[in-house]
């Protein structure tokens, strides 16, 4: 173990709120903070918060937050001590690290060796053979030709899991369900994995058919490992995490053992020091087995879902990485490591998940947090969603004594959670919390899926919610004049026009409103400061010039229709639009090409995922307005299609 040296000026080589939390915490031990910024992120909390900031490029990642030349040389600049990478971009990449101890500066994490031991997926799990762990049955060999590959998955047997041997986080994963699915599941993963990791390299894996994520904390210093219990991430939405809660639900003490032990059996083989999670498919067609549970791979950084782990331990996982890395051994010993209550992590994105999850891009207008929650974000109001990063506005953790307490919390935490001017999937969130599986912790990684229409089905408004969106927007629900609406011979009646309808609203009184919305008659009186629909209170409320957005359990905003807004009624006919802005990575027809409905037609690469554009219907390209490499905005007809072309 080197001297103890602590870290006096720390670089975070990251954004968002995983750089803001890694301030939090080295600000609070003393340590000056220093934070890079792409031309994206000029403006953002980060940067903000940082005691000093550096400007390193472009607002693509590859111009900016993966250019170690630069944050290395900006760390050298400002004499700082060491380089946190956070998780994402550059936190795993040995070369890196390589680069920032030969500059004489430490890395916080683990050592280049270490990454590269667990870097590929097919050698870690050879190497977690050798060393006892168990392991999912599949295929980790060189042979990369398709043939092959197509081979292998059938001796394996269907369904099998096509999974980049590079990276992490969902990128380069897709299940094949069959034979006739796997060719175009493996050429969509290797696309995905080149432009994620530039290795397109896969392994094939069987497919537990009712898999449970249960992954294990572990901590080392390079000569002891210690683990802080498990995590269950069974909620996921295309490989992608959701929900994450610690412990796992119906974890028995055996199995606890069994896999904490298998967890830190892999952290020792490897001599690890930092924070990292070795992460296990378990078998949830029944209770938790110790003989059920296989090792996937293992993240050598710390994961977004630390702080549930923070909670149930009173570990600052974050304070640990400064330590070790300034040359400390383990702050604690196994036996000193307790598990205290139950903790939940909802993960809040700018998203639509009434559109097939399409990532969102906006001003953040408003944003408020209950102070009940721990929020772990990178955002606040009037910061803007980018195309060009992960679109994450915050983590949202309940810790309580029991799970259902936990759980209670994390439910009216997020039923208080105000956020308008972009769309998000608090609803969704909110409707998953409440699914009665979820609820009695029946989790597994297709829960999402069966349910997928109910969670997520749009929030309806009630005439209620009309009539106070109508209010709103007309100004009769702010203090005023007590004249205002008053005629001479009788109540005037105003006609609101909402993108839903009209609502006849008629003032009796400055606090008494007769809404007529459609057949229904809503009554809204003033009681004091607030006004009450039906004798039910208004809903906690954002209002802009034309829209408002009403809060609560089921967020939705109500907008006015605007006769000079054509934008609902352009009819595109048989264009394909591009659904958000993005980098076209790939055009896969050409003009004149007979194609047939639900065929690729073009590749988009936004916020860091694939986005697959198919043809609607069978017809012919009759134009195509880019071509692979360009950046495109939102709305645009990339593709238009003549669906008569080639039949009588």
């Amino acid at each position: 173990m080197p001297v103890t040296d602590p870290i006096k000026t720390l670089l975070i080589a990251n954004r968002g709120e995983i750089a803001c939390r890694i301030m939090a915490t080295a600000k609070a031990r003393g340590i000056t903070c220093v934070a890079v910024y792409s031309d994206a992120d000029a403006t953002a909390r980060h940067v903000r918060m940082a005691d000093i900031a550096i400007h390193i490029g472009g607002a693509l990642a590859k111009d900016s937050y993966l250019r170690g030349d630069r944050i290395i040389a900006a760390a050298i600049d400002v004499g700082a001590d060491a380089i946190h990478p956070g998780y994402g971009f550059l936190s795993e990449n040995p070369d890196f690290v390589d680069a920032v101890e030969d500059a004489g500066l430490r890395f916080v994490g683990p050592s280049a060796a270490a990454i590269r031991a667990m870097g590929l997926k097919d050698q870690a799990k050879v190497l977690m053979i050798k060393a006892g762990v168990p392991v999912v049955p599949g295929y980790h060999g060189d042979n990369q030709d398709d043939a092959h590959l197509r081979d292998r998955a059938d001796q394996i047997g269907y369904p099998v899991l096509i999974k980049a041997v590079a990276g992490g986080g969902g990128k380069g994963m897709r299940l094949a369900k069959n034979k006739g699915d796997f060719d175009d599941a493996l050429g969509s993963a290797r696309a995905e994995a080149q432009a994620a990791f530039g290795n397109d390299a896969v392994l094939i894996e069987k497919f537990i058919t009712n898999p449970r994520h249960i992954e294990v904390q572990i901590f080392g210093d390079g000569d002891d490992v210690v683990h802080l219990y498990e995590r269950d991430c069974s909620l996921q939405r295309r490989h992608q995490k959701i929900i994450e809660e610690a412990p796992a639900p119906g974890m028995t003490d055996d199995v606890r053992s069994a896999i904490c032990s298998a967890a830190v059996t892999a952290g020792k083989a490897i001599k690890y020091s930092g924070a990292g999670t070795v992460e296990f498919i378990a078998d949830g067609s029944g209770p938790l087995r110790a003989d059920g549970f296989w090792f996937m791979e293992m993240n050598t950084r710390l994961q977004v879902e630390h702080p549930v782990t923070e909670a149930i331990t009173g570990v600052d996982l974050v304070d640990w990485q400064l330590r070790v890395a300034g040359g400390s051994a383990l702050p604690r010993a196994q036996k000193d490591i307790k598990l205290q209550g139950h903790a939940i992590e909802a993960r809040l994105y700018a998203e639509d998940a009434c559109n097939d999850f399409l990532p969102a891009v906006g001003r953040i207008e408003h944003l408020q947090f209950p102070p009940t929650l721990r929020v772990d974000s990178g955002v606040d109001a009037g910061d803007d969603i980018s195309p060009y990063y992960d679109p994450m506005i915050a983590k949202l953790i309940a810790h309580a004594d029991t799970r259902a307490a936990a759980l209670a919390k994390l439910r009216q935490g997020l039923a208080a959670t105000q956020i308008a001017g972009t769309t998000t999937n608090l609803g969704f969130l909110f409707n998953l919390v409440a699914h009665p599986d979820f609820d009695s912790g029946k989790v597994d990684t297709g829960l999402i899926e069966r349910d997928l229409i109910n969670l997520t089905a749009a929030a309806q408004a009630t005439p209620q919610d009309a009539a106070q969106a109508a209010m709103e927007l007309s100004g009769l629900m702010a203090p005023g004049d007590a004249h205002r609406g008053f005629t001479l011979h009788g109540p005037m009646t105003w006609q609101v026009a909402l993108k839903s309808g009209t609502v006849a609203l008629t003032p009796m009184s400055p606090d008494h409103v007769i809404c007529d919305v459609g057949a229904d008659r809503v009554t809204a009186k003033r009681h004091g400061e607030t006004w009450r629909f039906d004798g039910k209170l208004a809903r906690p409320h954002h209002a802009k010039t034309r829209q408002v957005t009403l809060f609560g359990a089921a967020p939705l905003t109500i907008a006015a229709f605007d006769p000079l807004d054509r934008h609902s009624t352009i009819d595109v006919g048989n264009g394909v639009i591009t659904p958000m802005p993005g980098l076209l990575r790939e055009v896969c027809v050409a003009v004149g090409a007979q194609v047939q409905t639900g065929q690729r037609l073009a590749v988009l690469e936004a916020m860091k995922m694939e986005h697959v554009l198919r043809a609607p219907h069978d017809g012919s390209v009759a134009t195509i307005t880019a071509q692979a490499g360009d950046q495109v905005q939102a709305g645009i007809v990339l593709i238009t299609l003549d669906e008569h072309s080639g039949t009588d």
